[in-house]
């Protein structure tokens, strides 16, 4: 059987932690690689917002990320 790519292993951390959490900090999502350096970490999650797999959301003092559509606010984000 193949390994997962570093795509799936976030993809099916963050499904699977859903139904308590929508968000997620830097630092959850880098601890899924322990064996990378935080700088490729934060190259590969930055790869995946660029894809559109993952999403930015800001409180404006801190930066979490999520699966786009996922959490109480997806539906009011966007409306002015």
């Amino acid at each position: 059987m193949s390994e997962k790519s570093p795509k799936e292993i976030v993809v099916e951390f963050m499904q699977s932690k859903a139904k308590q959490k929508s968000k997620f900090y830097f630092n959850d999502l880098a601890a899924l690689f322990p064996d990378m350096k935080q700088r490729e970490a934060k190259k590969l999650i930055n790869q995946l917002v660029n894809e559109g797999v993952l999403v930015y959301w800001s409180s404006g003092s801190t930066t979490m990320y999520g699966l786009p559509g996922a959490g109480k606010q997806a539906g009011a984000e966007g409306e002015e």
